[in-house]
């Protein structure tokens, strides 16, 4: 048996969940369009759908809570945040954010024209969904090693940086208006990217004269990855690995949803006044005034407080060992995943485990229906319902080279018992795998279908 982490805590307070019957489930998918984020939440028994906003929030940002400015301008919450911004991440000049989403808006917006490149490591689903919004094309350049699910690299995060430079000197510096990086790398299995390829790809972007990004959402477990695997980082903090991470950024966004250990909230940070001046009336116009960005006084508190907490060793070394738990216990069962173990989340590989179904019949949606069937969990699609997309040029459909299926460990909230029962469901799901049918899509929208897009089974 795979030893399982000690909580670097004790449980306060509670939340009933319940394993509705069989026939329940199955009526509770087929009212949902087969879509997973169409369930209620109270129909879920354990949910792996995200981890952005689910944590647990400790005593301390409770606290902060009750104590919050809800001035409309110059919150006393606000210069907290403001406090913890500058010790960590060092930018010049950030504005605060309901969401990671939000900042993305903000930043495509003023720089994203139609015809615009934009490069990354792989984007994620809200970022190339606000850069398709304004007629760009995002680009994803990570190396070789994430789309070989067996690879043990440890840094399959890393974008490639050849292929960056060919990117580049392809479509022209002039038309990329921002380059980015995402940490960790959700869409290639939650991987690291090292220190050193960080600072490639920012002497890269700066050769060219390129404002570089990064998104930031999971830096902490990125940056407690880069002390574990990286040579020379053993002996330094998650904090000074993370000020050296953006030092070689010239901005950053975040959904503080996950490694701030928020339900709520986000930033975009700047070193250039005048972008700042530009996101800040931007901001105005969409979010709110430049003090409060869409969050109260209470969340910005407790977003101040959870950024150095995302940051504390224990806690980091406790969630990325739950997370290798979960991945130990599929592999001994034999189910097919993303390797080796990332950060927040374990990505089981939907195609080598239906290799029956093909792309467009989208095998990852097709293990995330079944899991939710056969044991009340939700996980989430990544892969062709999620990016497939048809060629620009050709209009033929382009899918994916992964099949996935996430799933996203909320922080601070589930126990040994608790994953020890997804990998048991997953295993009594291998053994049926062969009769499991893909699906099909009976509506969806342009973009960002994965959310509200309807299914049907396919039969036989």
């Amino acid at each position: 048996m795979c030893a399982y982490p000690v909580e670097p805590f004790r449980i306060k307070t509670v939340e009933p969940i319940r394993l509705i019957t069989p026939e329940e489930r199955q009526e509770a998918l087929r009212r949902a369009g087969y879509n997973l984020f169409a369930l209620r939440a109270e129909d879920v028994f354990i949910d792996l759908l995200t981890d952005s906003g689910t944590g647990s929030m400790s005593q301390e940002q409770w606290s902060r809570m009750m104590s919050g400015d809800e001035s409309y301008a110059g919150a006393r919450s606000y210069y907290r945040l403001a406090e913890s911004m500058q010790a960590i991440f060092g930018f010049e000049f950030f504005v605060p954010t309901h969401q990671g989403r939000a900042a993305e808006n903000i930043l495509c917006t003023l720089l994203v024209k139609p015809g615009s490149h934009v490069p990354s490591n792989m984007h994620f689903d809200t970022t190339e969904g606000n850069i398709r919004a304004r007629g760009g094309i995002p680009e994803n350049l990570v190396i070789d090693e994430a789309y070989h699910p067996t690879s043990r690299h440890p840094f399959k995060g890393n974008m490639d940086v050849d292929k960056l430079r060919a990117f580049i000197r392809r479509v022209g510096p002039e038309n990329i208006p921002f380059g980015s990086l995402t940490i960790t790398n959700n869409a290639g299995g939650g991987q690291p990217v090292s220190l050193a390829n960080i600072r490639a790809v920012s002497e890269v972007y700066r050769e060219y004269g390129i404002p570089f990004f990064i998104d930031a959402c999971r830096y902490a477990e990125n940056a407690y990855l880069i002390k574990l695997r990286e040579p020379g980082y053993a002996n330094r903090t998650p904090l000074e690995i993370a000020r050296e991470i953006f030092s070689l950024a010239d901005g950053a966004w975040m959904s503080a949803k996950k490694d701030a250990l928020v339900n709520i909230g986000g930033f975009l940070a700047t070193r250039d006044a005048a972008l700042y001046e530009r996101i800040s009336n931007e901001l105005i116009l969409r979010e709110g005034f430049v003090t409060y960005g869409g969050l109260s006084g209470r969340d910005m508190d407790a977003m101040a407080t959870g950024l150095w907490e995302g940051l504390d060793e224990n806690y980091l070394a406790y969630r990325l060992a739950q997370t290798e738990y979960l991945y130990n216990q599929l592999h001994a069962a034999g189910i097919p995943t993303i390797e080796p173990a990332g950060g927040h989340a374990v990505y089981v590989d939907a195609g080598r485990m239906l290799p029956h179904i093909p792309h467009a019949e989208f095998p990852g949606q097709a293990l995330s229906a079944a899991l939710y069937l056969e044991g009340g969990v939700r996980a989430v699609e990544i892969g062709s319902v999620m990016f497939a997309h048809p060629d620009p040029e050709t209009g033929e459909m382009r899918y994916p080279e992964l099949e996935l299926v996430r799933l996203a460990i909320p922080r601070r909230v589930y126990t040994q018992a608790h994953l020890d029962y997804v990998a048991a469901t997953l295993a009594q799901l291998k053994d049926q795998a062969g009769k499991l049918c893909g699906y099909k899509i009976t509506s969806a929208p342009a973009l960002m279908r994965h959310f509200t897009a309807q299914f049907a089974p396919l039969e036989g």
